[in-house]
């Protein structure tokens, strides 16, 4: 069964499904930290979710090792929604933001990189 984007987020900030009063809130987040992907090229341009109904194989397709988005997108979302309020607790988020960024980039390179072309 496809895990949908909100309802996942949401259950790892510790809210119920049922809650929505944070929806629209978490749904802007979302939709900036996948813009962000897109952008290091990771999922389908201009994707965005307006509710529970987008699911995470819409955006990130059946690579396995796509799946440490979920956490980048966890990870932004939670600084963005409820950053932690000590200053260790949000250096070690953003060492793991950058960690995250960094893998998935050199996933992405790995799988789209091309030999220059010698003249």
């Amino acid at each position: 069964m496809a895990q949908s984007i909100l309802t996942s987020t949401k259950k790892i900030l510790g809210l119920p499904e049922q809650d929505t009063s944070f929806d629209i809130d978490i749904v802007i987040h979302i939709n900036s930290v996948l813009a962000i992907l897109t952008q290091v090229g990771i999922g389908p341009d201009g994707f965005v979710i307006d509710g529970p109904d987008a699911t995470w194989d819409d955006f990130l397709g059946t690579d396995p090792v796509l799946s440490m988005a979920k956490t980048y997108v966890y990870l932004k979302v939670r600084l963005l929604f409820d950053p932690p309020t000590t200053t260790p607790a949000l250096e070690s988020w953003k060492e793991q933001i950058r960690e995250f960024e960094w893998r998935l980039n050199v996933h992405r390179e790995g799988l789209e990189w091309e030999a220059p072309v010698s003249s």
